[in-house]
């Protein structure tokens, strides 16, 4: 099976080359996020906040609007990154639509500088029990995490908020942690599970099937040489190969206005037409007006997945 990621291998190579040892994707410029930085960032929000009050101005918070697509770059190399001239959004405590934002982002922050300050860690599901009344949903808290990343250009690792308690990882890999533990992640089969379904193969790993940042690092478009993986690959199931493998059309699913509406967002972003292999799969699927899940190979054989389809694409490419 070792054979299957001669072509993963060298592009992780290459990707090396470009870029330098992995740690230094961790980094902001030539700094390292020390528990003393991220300290030192939080008490300069609240240093502005005390000095707003004692000029009796109303304290405000700034952070960039992640909803603007006009805040985004692509780059081949990076992926989605925040645009150097980008807009912000300003939280005010003196505004009824941000009042309860300021609020909650100021007890974020002093659970997170508390966590910082004691070296210990929570997920965000621990953070919204703190004071579930305040926070009124789990989404605020999701939010307000993203929202003082971005503020405090500070990765969300190093504010010790995890996603989740869990992450799953097996392979052909052995690393050492900050206390000395060493882990094998080579430790025989594991189960691969999408969708309810499940199967065994070797030596892929998966962890969820909406993964968690512990288990993707990727997402944010403001921390992407911290959060995204720069060369991502589409590996499937592409709209391409639904037409190539002749799939059922009863394993098909048809479009909903949301799906349509989807697509069509896709093609107005900044990036879009830099990527003509992207432009081309998308473009099948608004004209069979159809989309499949990665289930529907079982349509063709109940272990195509895992026998056939991710094997040949491994050993052969064809993902984009």
């Amino acid at each position: 099976m070792s054979e299957q990621f001669i072509e993963v291998d060298r592009l992780r190579a290459l990707l090396v080359q470009n870029h330098g040892p992995s740690d230094s994707l961790l980094r902001d410029g030539d700094e390292e996020f020390t528990s003393e930085i991220v300290l030192a960032r939080i008490e300069n929000v609240i240093e502005a906040i005390l000095t707003s009050l004692s000029k009796s101005e109303a304290p405000t918070l700034t952070v960039l609007n992640r909803s603007c697509w006009s805040n985004i770059r692509f780059e081949d190399d990076i992926g989605l990154h925040a645009a150097s001239d980008y807009t912000v959004s300003t939280i005010r405590s003196d505004c009824s639509r941000s009042v309860t934002r300021f609020a909650t982002t100021l007890k974020v922050l002093s659970v997170i500088y508390k966590m910082v300050q004691s070296n210990s860690y929570a997920t965000k599901r621990d953070i919204y029990y703190n004071d579930t009344q305040l926070f009124g949903s789990q989404r605020t808290v999701d939010l307000i995490v993203d929202d003082i990343s971005c503020m405090l250009r500070v990765p969300r690792r190093n504010l010790h908020v995890l996603a989740s308690s869990k992450g799953f990882i097996a392979g052909d890999l052995c690393y050492t942690e900050e206390d000395g533990t060493k882990v094998n992640c080579d430790s025989g089969s594991m189960v691969c599970e999408t969708a309810g379904r499940q199967s065994w193969f070797l030596p892929m790993f998966v962890g969820k099937g909406v993964p968690d940042v512990n288990s993707r690092l990727m997402s944010m478009s403001f921390d992407a040489h911290n959060l995204t993986v720069p060369a991502v690959m589409w590996l499937g199931l592409l709209p391409s190969d639904i037409e190539r493998l002749n799939v059922p059309k009863d394993a098909l699913i048809p479009f909903t206005k949301r799906d349509h509406s989807k697509l069509q967002s896709l093609q107005k972003r900044p990036y879009f037409n830099s990527q003509p292999l992207w432009k081309k799969e998308i473009e099948l699927m608004l004209k069979w007006q159809q989309k499949a899940e990665i289930q529907c190979l079982t349509s063709i054989a109940p272990d195509y997945l895992t026998r056939v389809y991710l094997p040949n694409k491994l050993r052969f490419g064809g993902w984009i």
